[in-house]
């Protein structure tokens, strides 16, 4: 197919996508959710999941998004030098989107700073953000789809601590945050810690963080603990399901981090509710497609 034809041929394939993320949790956050729902002994929070998991199977069968805030869209891209779409993969999500926000539907999230006027599309300034990874001697993309809620991603934190506060005082940081808002992001809660140089970096590695799927860890030992710990402490706050009590706080903690400058340690949190709208999908050159975050997805 020429340039023109491939360019709708992925446009549409973007939009069904980012739909069917709104309206279907990737299998490992079911999987979770089932495993912490089996580990409720209150009553009240287990009739919490058993609402969530009716929900869940009333928007796959009604074809709706499963939680009326649609977030803004943002989509990570790892994209080989090689795609032969790279130079339209921005345009292509673009106008993925406002595709997506008609036929899916999702709700009008997009407000234009300081004008203050929706877009009505899903679209504006920067937004869908896209966050960019280029791959060399690659010609295939990788594109995750993340919603990210007014209630849960959007009011994450970063700061930047002296380096006398140590890594005890991202642990406090991390506390600070999650019982500062936790009840209004909706748990239980993916939590991501970003731990860099600076407030931009930590934050970016924390939204990153909660892309990766559940249960995997970091490969760095020291990182890896501070998850386990980080799981344990906060789950033992007892937020609950939807916040109303209950053993499990978390659906997990997972840490991104990178070198830092010796004199500062950027810390950044960002927060995936119960419904943690997720997806990954693998582009070949060809078009052809996988769908790696949903079991036996079909668009």
């Amino acid at each position: 197919m020429d340039k023109h034809e491939a360019q709708r041929t992925l446009t549409d394939l973007m939009a069904r996508f980012t739909g069917y993320v709104g309206k279907r949790l990737p299998q490992d956050v079911l999987d979770r959710l089932a495993e912490l729902r089996r580990g409720e002994d209150s009553p009240l929070a287990r009739v919490v999941y058993d609402s969530m998991f009716e929900n869940l199977e009333a928007a796959d069968r009604l074809d709706r998004p499963c939680c009326q805030d649609t977030g803004v869209i943002q989509y990570f891209v790892s994209a080989g030098a090689g795609f032969p779409l790279l130079g339209r993969l921005e345009e292509i999500l673009r106008d993925a989107v406002r595709q997506a926000t008609r036929e899916a539907p999702l709700r009008h999230n997009a407000v234009e700073t300081f004008v203050e006027k929706n877009t009505g599309d899903n679209t504006g300034v920067r937004v869908p953000w896209i966050h960019w990874d280029i791959v060399p001697d690659s010609d295939e993309a990788v594109v995750e789809v993340y919603m990210a809620g007014g209630g849960c991603s959007l009011p994450g934190a970063a700061k930047v601590l002296m380096p006398s506060a140590g890594y005890e005082g991202v642990v406090r940081f991390v506390f600070d945050v999650i019982t500062s808002y936790g009840v209004n992001a909706c748990p239980p809660l993916l939590v991501g810690v970003g731990v860099s140089t600076s407030v931009e970096t930590a934050a970016v590695l924390s939204k990153k963080a909660i892309l990766r799927p559940l249960g995997t860890r970091s490969p760095k030992p020291q990182a890896a603990e501070m998850e386990l710990l980080l799981e344990k402490g906060l789950n033992e706050v007892g937020l609950g399901p939807q916040g109303l009590s209950g053993n499990a706080s978390v659906l997990g903690v997972h840490i991104e981090s990178s070198a830092r400058h010796p004199s500062t340690i950027g810390v950044g949190v960002s927060v995936g509710c119960w419904a943690h709208r997720r997806g990954t999908i693998r582009i070949a050159p060809d078009l052809s497609y996988e769908i790696l975050s949903h079991k036996e997805a079909a668009l």
